[in-house]
């Protein structure tokens, strides 16, 4: 029997946030003959997923088994077993494991979307039982978003748009970087000249990465007929006499609406980026002041109404961490690549090396923040300046007066001069700087092993003898301040292997489903590899829909969307 809560409009699945979990929830309720609605409280769609890379780290993706780069399923279940380590349960990363590749493969049916395995870009902990060097990562094809229509202009932006429509791939990226060291990286300087003529006769809009992935799957929603309301935010979760939830009650353009889930509600409204309070009242001390590049709107919404409800929580002390350089004019640059730069070392307020420099990002700030070596200072010569790209400042360009006046870079003609403008002790300096030289010349860092891994010599110089290390000898010096980002919170409500939201007691919430950042990370403290926050995203969104689509509960009546 149903229960009549005055609704404006009723569906069989609404779906709270339009990143890639909302997203391919959206595609695969529909592909299961349920309605659906999507809504997002923004002016654009995509979340924090449009403004992402793109990656997608999903083992045993069609695109990498067509590459013959396909895995055993044990051999994948042992690397993420590493990885993880027990902070997630092995139910929840079966059912990844074994979504993940079907999710992929009704994605792949619609013809708008197309992915390719980027080979060579390397699970983040390769040398562990079941890692691959040459990664598990895919992306989806470059799109011209012209195809879009109207939905265009409501496509959220991202950062690798680069000047006079030029679009490049996270492959691109790589090789663009070497523009100075390769000869892979010249071709690509000229494929990149091409593209931009390219564009100016054609007129095309091209996207990669996040928005490439976003564009697509939005066309595979207007395909199968799902509505996207954007500027619609929940206030509340509405359950009925039972405790199950039924649905939500939203503001949409300045008015209060009562949207009714006849089967279940999925929150994926992302983590709580945003939300300075939650920051101060779950992170670590030094990853409370808000340096996140996730979308402006994440602000734990998802988090606290499910936890209104009685939802438990976990992992809510860690996030996706990024080293990254605060812009003079307040925009987070996160660090991927740079860490890799050879002639370099990053050295904390002692003027000390704490880490392997050219480590995964979240392993990088984990023990940034467990050191307490925040701020950090990256070091580095007048050659890593005249080869490399760094925080978007193109080889042999200057950094912008802005960098110094906001005493975010300093430069100098000597270590010890650069030591005492940062603050730092010059001895150490100059001892950390004399014992990496010669780690470099011998081509093993015996302290922390950097270039050991091939994560770390993803991004660095093919031309050294190891590729994330180079002498620092020849002035000028510059030092810039790094900070501990983030590219979205870990932490959030606890779900199970069929993304259902579960109370402190373990028993589930009826009709409510987590996915994403609003959920509790499948990765636990760690990162498989590049993708490895969008694809369990995915991955558990297509699981919600279809334990929706399983199931015979219908709780509530009503008329149909608007």
């Amino acid at each position: 029997m149903t229960e009549n809560h005055n609704f404006d409009t009723v569906v069989d699945f609404l779906i709270v946030g339009s990143g890639g979990g909302g997203m391919a929830a959206g595609i695969t309720a529909a592909d299961r003959g349920l309605s659906a609605l999507i809504i997002d409280k923004g002016k654009t769609y995509g979340g924090s997923t449009a403004i992402s890379g793109g990656g997608i780290w999903i083992p045993n993706a069609p695109a990498l088994v067509r590459k013959g780069a396909g895995d055993s399923r044990e051999s994948v279940r042992r690397y993420l077993d590493k990885v993880v380590d027990g902070k997630a349960s092995a139910e929840r990363l079966d059912a990844y494991v074994d979504n993940g590749p079907p999710m992929m493969e009704l994605l792949e049916r619609s013809p708008h979307i197309e992915f390719y395995w980027v080979k060579g870009y390397s699970d983040y902990h390769p040398e562990e039982e079941g890692g691959r060097p040459l990664g598990r990562t895919t992306e989806c094809t470059p799109f011209d978003t012209r195809v879009l229509g109207e939905d265009e202009k409501y496509q959220r932006p991202n950062s690798l748009k680069g000047p006079l429509g030029l679009w490049i791939t996270s492959k691109d990226y790589r090789d663009l970087a070497m523009v100075k060291r390769t000869w892979r990286g010249r071709r690509a300087s000229l494929v990149a000249a091409w593209r931009v003529s390219s564009n100016v006769i054609r007129r095309r809009h091209m996207a990669t990465g996040g928005r490439a992935l976003v564009a697509r799957m939005r066309m595979a929603l207007k395909d199968a007929g799902v509505p996207l309301w954007l500027k619609t935010s929940m206030t509340e979760l509405i359950v009925d006499s039972k405790g199950a939830v039924v649905g939500i009650v939203a503001e949409k353009d300045g008015k209060t609406v009562r949207i009714g889930a006849r089967k279940g509600v999925l929150l994926a409204s992302g983590g709580f980026d945003h939300n300075n309070e939650m920051r101060a009242q779950y992170l670590p001390e030094n990853g409370v002041p808000n340096i996140s590049a996730g979308a402006r709107e994440n602000v734990g919404d998802g988090i606290l109404a499910g936890q209104k409800l009685g939802a438990a929580v976990d992992l809510m002390d860690d996030a996706w961490w990024m080293p990254s350089v605060m812009h003079p004019m307040g925009a987070v640059i996160p660090l991927v690549s740079e860490r890799s730069i050879p002639p370099a070392v990053i050295v904390n307020q002692d003027g000390k090396r704490f880490t392997n420099e050219s480590s995964p990002y979240v392993n990088f700030v984990h023990d940034q923040l467990d050191g307490g070596h925040v701020p950090a200072y990256f070091i580095m010569d007048s050659k890593a300046r005249s080869r490399y790209p760094f925080a978007q400042v193109l080889p042999g360009a200057p950094f912008p007066q802005g960098f110094y006046d906001k005493g975010i870079v300093h430069k100098a003609n000597s270590l010890s001069e650069l030591a005492e403008k940062v603050g730092i002790p010059a001895p150490n300096l100059l001892e950390t700087v004399d014992r990496f030289n010669g780690y470099a010349r011998t081509g093993k860092d015996e302290e922390f092993g950097r270039g050991d891994s091939a994560y770390d010599q993803y991004y660095g110089d093919p031309t050294m003898k190891n590729a994330a290390m180079d002498e620092i000898v020849k002035g000028p010096f510059y030092a810039v301040r790094i900070e501990a980002g983030d590219l979205g919170t870990k932490g959030g409500l606890v779900t199970d292997a069929e993304a259902r939201v579960l109370r402190e007691d373990g028993s589930v919430i009826n009709g409510l489903y987590a996915t994403g950042n609003t959920s509790a990370s499948v990765m636990g403290n760690e990162y498989a590899g590049a993708g490895a926050t969008i694809g369990p995203s995915m991955v558990f969104g297509y699981v919600a829909a279809n334990h929706v689509a399983d199931s015979d509960v219908k709780r509530v009546d009503g008329p149909g969307t608007k």
